[in-house]
């Protein structure tokens, strides 16, 4: 059986850098390989965008989530949320393991805010039941904010048993920790950094020098063994959110 997992979260900010000023996906491959995790988390990836294959001869053919997993994460899940004339984004799950199922759930409030929750059951090696995964952006506002997040437990409430291990991670955009009463609770479940009693979880934007809480790891079924916040140089030169990485170890090893 898999003794542990390393698991990573990113808001990846469509490949560039902080306020668009390069295009960084290059660069990015190179620093997910290098924390060599074993389920990756990602937002605002780019499937497609005509202009950019356009105006950037390095622009990857392939959509970005297929770009970074490349020859690494053998499986892969996406759900396209903003979609537009020249292309759409959405949210992804790079996995070493084969995804057997994924489902990207609607949770649009607002018009000009499409968002989803991108929900993958990965079947880990050895593993007695399928790990589910989900990745998640929220709204800005805090009222749609809720509402995400009570769709979100009400669906997993529903199609997944409760003793099944069960990740959530992503940009909660939630400095002010609803998630805790809203979600974690309901779902029986301990942010990676802020422990089960709901404690404060990891500073995470902006990359250079973190002061608000956005970014967030929630698991059950497992124990955290090691946690680290992926930020300042060379992290703030790819995007404006740092990078929270996790490794796991499962609860029940039969």
């Amino acid at each position: 059986m898999q003794p542990t997992i390393r698991i990573t979260t990113y808001n990846i900010h469509k490949g560039f850098s902080q306020f668009n000023r390069r295009m960084v996906v290059h660069e990015l491959r190179d620093r997910l390989r290098a924390l060599d995790s074993d389920i990756v988390f990602l937002q605002e990836v780019q499937g497609l965008h005509l202009g950019h294959a356009e105006h950037h001869a390095t622009w990857p053919k392939q959509p970005q989530h297929e770009f970074l997993a490349d020859e690494v994460w053998h499986s892969t899940a996406y759900g396209r949320n903003m979609i537009y004339d020249h292309g759409h984004h959405g949210n992804a799950i790079l996995s070493r393991f084969p995804i057997a199922h994924s489902h990207n759930q609607d949770v649009t409030r607002l018009r000009f805010e499409r968002r989803g929750l991108l929900h993958a059951t990965i079947q880990v090696p050895g593993w007695p039941r399928p790990l589910h995964c989900v990745c998640v952006h929220l709204s800005l506002f805090g009222r749609s904010r809720r509402h995400q997040m009570a769709a979100l437990a009400e669906r997993l409430e529903r199609i997944i048993p409760a003793e099944a291990p069960l990740i959530i991670a992503g940009d909660f955009n939630d400095w002010r920790n609803r998630a805790h009463d809203h979600l974690a609770e309901r779902l029986g479940l301990a942010e990676v950094f802020g422990g089960e009693a709901g404690g404060r979880p990891a500073r995470s934007y902006p990359a250079t020098l973190p002061l608000l809480r956005l970014d967030r790891i929630y698991v059950r079924g497992f124990g955290v063994e090691a946690t680290e916040v992926h930020h300042g140089a060379p992290w703030s030169r790819i995007s404006d959110h740092a990078a929270l990485t996790a490794l796991l170890t499962p609860d029940d090893p039969a």
